[in-house]
């Protein structure tokens, strides 16, 4: 880890600690790191592999939005990893989807349900990942599969 220093104006150092009180970091270096990674977050490359943890408000009865949400999901089946919808009241209901894909897909998809008539509140956290794919052995059973690595962050652009 590198040592950095900088020179802020008070008032925005201010704005820092009052971040670092509310978010509960216990210094101002992890609150600038966290707030320099959420920065980064914009910065993703269409083509990076991620998780997307897409959240939103929608009324189901509207547009039948209930039926055409689960729907997209299920068109989506391979890169859906969960999804969970809590109801609030008659009318509304909290729902958050976890994807998976390249950054460009992951943003596609949450964006186009970000646009129906009903969704509301919308926002889509990407986190970093690599594949990789292992040999275990499991008594006498060899099989290969994949795990996600979550990154620190974005792999350079054209890096592989």
């Amino acid at each position: 880890m590198q040592r950095v220093t900088i020179t802020i104006e008070d008032n925005l150092l201010a704005a820092l600690d009052a971040f670092m009180a509310r978010s509960g970091a216990s210094n101002r270096s992890e609150a600038l790191r966290d707030l320099v990674r959420r920065g980064l977050a914009e910065d993703a490359p269409e083509e990076a592999e991620c998780v997307g943890v897409i959240s939103y408000a929608l009324d189901p009865s509207q547009r039948d939005l209930g039926r055409a949400v689960p729907e997209s999901r299920q068109r989506h089946h391979d890169t859906a990893i969960a999804a969970l919808s809590v109801p609030l009241d008659h009318t509304a209901a909290v729902e958050v989807t976890v994807m998976r894909g390249t950054v460009a897909s992951v943003t596609a998809y949450a964006n186009s349900l970000f646009l129906q008539r009903g969704v509301l509140h919308g926002q889509t956290a990407l986190v970093p990942v690599r594949t990789e794919v292992e040999f275990h052995l499991h008594g006498s059973r060899a099989h290969t599969h994949e795990h996600l690595r979550v990154q620190e962050r974005w792999a350079d652009r054209g890096a592989s």
